[in-house]
């Protein structure tokens, strides 16, 4: 499946391929069933690791690496079942790549853009509800590696975009055009956060009940088409 890459490079070394443990690490598989946690739980667990215990922090991993590892668990707990759509998956496609706009900022199936993150594998084990919640809040808090800023070069020119990534002396930005620039931070004036998410606030008001679950529908369904597809095809 899709997270398994991510899941072998990160997790496999102390819990095992299968998640049932080893020398290093616990049983995540049968321990987890006996004992549930949340989507957001077990996110907590592998960004922040557990004090006190040999689980370390990954907090180099971004959001979509967190739910790719979050799925892999799921399927090996079994619980990666069919669910039933709340909608039309084929209308939540034109929606998605028309009249939302969500292929602007992502990528979704291989295609769409990269100023959001990418939701290939998003709806693999996120809920309708969640997605829902997700597309409509008006207050979000930006994850790492996509904080929205404004840039004021030495020269005087401002852009405008997210910061992927971030160190002492340098900055790699991705302007809303999809440019990329590498910038050294003794060559910018000023570093000013937006404060604020650049994804739209206000679906909840353009999109209406029916159109949100056609595109909740069609996200879910492009996540299991993946997985399948990449199940049947493992050298692909």
């Amino acid at each position: 499946m899709p997270g398994q890459p991510v899941f072998e490079s990160n997790c496999a070394g102390c819990h095992g391929l299968d998640g049932r443990g080893g020398d290093k690490g616990v049983d995540i598989v049968d321990n987890l069933a006996g004992h549930p946690l949340s989507d957001a739980k077990l996110s907590g667990i592998i960004t922040k690791g557990i004090a006190g215990t040999s689980m370390p922090a990954f907090p180099e991993l971004n959001p979509q690496d967190v739910r790719a590892i979050i799925g892999v668990l799921r399927s090996l707990q079994g619980r990666a079942e069919a669910r039933n759509l709340p909608g039309d998956a084929g209308r939540g496609k034109s929606i998605f790549f028309g009249s939302a706009g969500c292929s602007n900022c992502h990528t979704l199936s291989g295609k769409g853009g990269f100023l959001g993150p990418d939701l290939s594998s998003y709806g693999l084990n996120s809920s309708t509800a969640a997605i829902r919640d997700a597309i409509t809040r008006r207050d979000r808090i930006e994850p790492s590696g996509y904080r929205s800023a404004s840039l004021t070069t030495r020269q005087g020119e401002k852009i405008d975009g997210i910061i992927r990534n971030e160190d002492n002396f340098s900055i790699q930005f991705l302007t809303k055009e999809g440019t990329f620039h590498f910038f050294q931070k003794s060559d910018l004036q000023k570093v000013e956060p937006l404060g604020h998410s650049l994804m739209p606030s206000d679906y909840g008001d353009r999109l209406s009940g029916d159109q949100l679950n056609d595109l909740v529908s069609y996200i879910i369904k492009s996540a299991s088409s993946a997985s399948t597809t990449t199940m049947e095809n493992p050298t692909e």
